[in-house]
């Protein structure tokens, strides 16, 4: 947790130095990375600082009418962008102090009532494809997190188990081709690499 911690308090840096927040506005923010490379647990010690509001893509998997084949074969069309876009990324430029947003919920495959979320001075979006090039103008920063294949395959078999069959055949291929195809982690703000030990 120690790194996590680091890695955190980096970003922390960075943002609190922002020319925006020098100027008194608010920062739309976007923490994309690899799979296990810290983004989630990164955030989560963020959110616990005044003035952070964090939001997650997990909250925006395709709903199953946009799961067609054309739109799963396309790198980051694993996300639905659109109703990320209009809950949370729109209303956050247009300077909305509340932020009225629903989570996708994969057991039930449907989206949840609304919660309404009060917006902060940092506002994050974290998670695999927030970077998509649907979202890429509404934000102000972008981060990519990366991590060495290897340390990654070791994460996620320590934290995914039986599961992590899947994110070896089918998740981190359809990342993997997001991140080239768009040259995310080449055209982000900040590029921290979390694979130390």
């Amino acid at each position: 947790m120690d790194r996590i911690r680091e890695e955190a308090e980096q970003i922390r840096d960075f943002l609190l130095k922002h020319p925006l927040r020098r100027e008194g506005r608010r920062l739309v923010v976007a923490i994309d990375g690899r799979c296990a490379s810290g983004k989630t647990s990164v955030a989560r010690i963020l959110a616990g600082d005044e003035g952070f509001k964090v939001f997650h893509m997990d909250d925006y998997f395709p709903r199953p009418e946009q799961r067609t084949p054309e739109r799963l074969a396309a790198p980051g069309g694993n996300v639905d962008h659109e109703r990320a876009a209009e809950e949370i990324l729109k209303p956050l430029k247009e300077g909305a102090g509340l932020i009225r947003h629903r989570a996708y919920d994969c057991r039930l495959q449907a989206v949840k009532e609304p919660v309404t979320d009060e917006a902060g001075d940092y506002n994050i979006l974290e998670g695999s494809y927030s970077c998509h090039p649907a979202l890429w103008d509404h934000y102000d920063v972008r981060i990519f997190l990366t991590v060495p294949e290897k340390v990654q395959a070791k994460r996620i078999l320590e934290r995914e188990g039986e599961r992590a069959e899947a994110f070896f055949a089918k998740w981190i291929p359809m990342e993997e081709a997001y991140f080239t195809h768009f040259k995310i982690g080449e055209r982000c703000d900040l590029v921290i690499d979390t694979g130390r030990e």
